[in-house]
């Protein structure tokens, strides 16, 4: 499969965080976010969603409408800088320290069945990490425009959940080396716990 883009969402509140810039929280020794930008090193397109601020090279930056909008609002957004034609795109939370190049090419893989929209990671409880995924262009600006069109033209605050809804998409459960590359961090206490593992 070639041809490939990533959006990395990075605009959240971090409320349980006592709203710092959680994407910039160093994990390693390195932003979370440049961590996450690193694990799709290799896309021929890279989108940050979120706050102006420094970027790596390379990488495209934009904002969510409105600013605060939500990671669905922030989805739209992303997939606006897309260039036409782009078949797949990896759509990824900014506070995933954990993720590898290895874990977005495994779910690029099961793309290879033409029968799913998309292909995220599940955690041993096999609840869906649906912002840590690789999903068909098509169908997910198709779920944007019909959710759109449910809520009176607005994104803002929209749930992940009712983005993804209709859309079939294969559960990946995470067997590779190494810590668990869907694990985000929502707490100083999950910022430590990437820590000990990032070791």
């Amino acid at each position: 499969m070639t041809g490939w883009a990533a959006i990395v969402l990075a605009g959240g509140a971090a409320r349980r965080m006592g709203g710092v810039d959680k994407p910039a929280r160093p994990v390693g020794g390195r932003p979370m976010r440049d961590r996450v930008l690193a694990a799709v090193a290799d896309a021929d397109v890279r989108i940050l969603v979120g706050p102006a601020g420094p970027v790596p090279p390379g990488v495209r930056l934009t904002r969510e409408d409105p600013p605060g909008g939500g990671p669905v609002a922030a989805t739209a957004a992303g997939l606006a800088l897309l260039p036409a034609g782009t078949p797949t795109v990896a759509l990824l939370a900014a506070d995933l320290p954990l993720l590898t190049g290895d874990a977005v090419r495994a779910l690029r893989d099961r793309l290879d069945d033409p029968t799913m929209d998309g292909a995220c990671l599940v955690d041993p409880d096999g609840r869906r990490q649906p912002l840590c995924g690789v999903w068909r262009v098509a169908p997910l600006r198709a779920a944007l425009d019909r959710l759109a069109v449910a809520r009176g033209g607005t994104l803002d605050g929209a749930a992940v959940r009712a983005l993804l809804a209709g859309l079939a998409v294969c559960e990946v459960s995470w067997s590779g080396d190494g810590p668990p590359p869907w694990f985000d961090c929502d707490t100083d206490e999950d910022v430590r716990r990437a820590e000990e593992w990032a070791r």
